[in-house]
């Protein structure tokens, strides 16, 4: 049988277990969103927070994706439920980027523009919301980019802690020896990597546009 009769004939299994992937990345990117972009913030206004969030993030980019699934996995509520485990690590994974690129989109605007908005009498949550952020969007938007693509890629440990996902055809392949198993996995995750980076990288442009 060849690659893409073997992918026909399971397509629905793929089909099932790419949804899986997608919830748990869509989920765990969303996350990381909702702590980064104001831990990114935090440390424009005091900067005394910087070295302890960022080097937190950095730590955990540097722990090995299987090793930090089996830190999380002693947990009680997370390891109630596999998925839990997968999203809590997936968002832990995308906060570097998010935080940095936060940080860096605010930090990088002309000063000049700041003073303008101060000069016209703006509050600093007003100046936040309503020049910062809005300046700093394309910059905030690459660094979910970033983020959401390496969540796709770590995605696929998830299968060894049972959260399902394209990962099961890849590591059944590798436990099998079967490269058509792996490729059910990995062409699918691929796929998704590329088509998240295209269409974030569009809506990045967009944004960058109508600074």
């Amino acid at each position: 049988m060849s690659l893409w009769e073997f992918l026909f004939a399971h397509r629905n299994e793929i089909f099932r277990s790419m949804l899986e992937h997608i919830s748990m990345v869509g989920i765990g990117v969303v996350l990381a969103m909702g702590m980064g972009v104001p831990l990114g913030i935090l440390i424009t206004r005091w900067g005394r927070w910087k070295v302890p969030v960022l080097g937190f993030s950095n730590i955990v980019q540097t722990i090995p994706s299987l090793a930090l699934f089996g830190f999380l996995l002693p947990l009680p509520w997370l390891a109630a439920r596999s998925e839990r485990v997968a999203i809590t690590a997936l968002a832990l994974y995308s906060l570097l980027p998010i935080i940095r690129n936060t940080y860096a989109g605010i930090t990088g605007i002309d000063p000049a523009v700041r003073e303008v908005g101060r000069g016209m009498g703006m509050t600093d949550r007003q100046l936040l919301f309503q020049v910062e952020l809005p300046l700093a969007a394309g910059t905030i938007m690459a660094g979910i980019r970033v983020a959401t693509v390496i969540a796709v890629g770590v995605a696929t440990i998830a299968a060894a802690v049972g959260a399902g996902g394209l990962g099961e055809f890849v590591f059944r392949g590798v436990a099998m020896v079967d490269n058509h198993l792996i490729l059910a996995g990995a062409i699918p995750a691929a796929v998704l990597a590329i088509v998240a980076d295209f269409g974030l990288g569009l809506l990045q442009r967009r944004l960058q546009r109508y600074r």
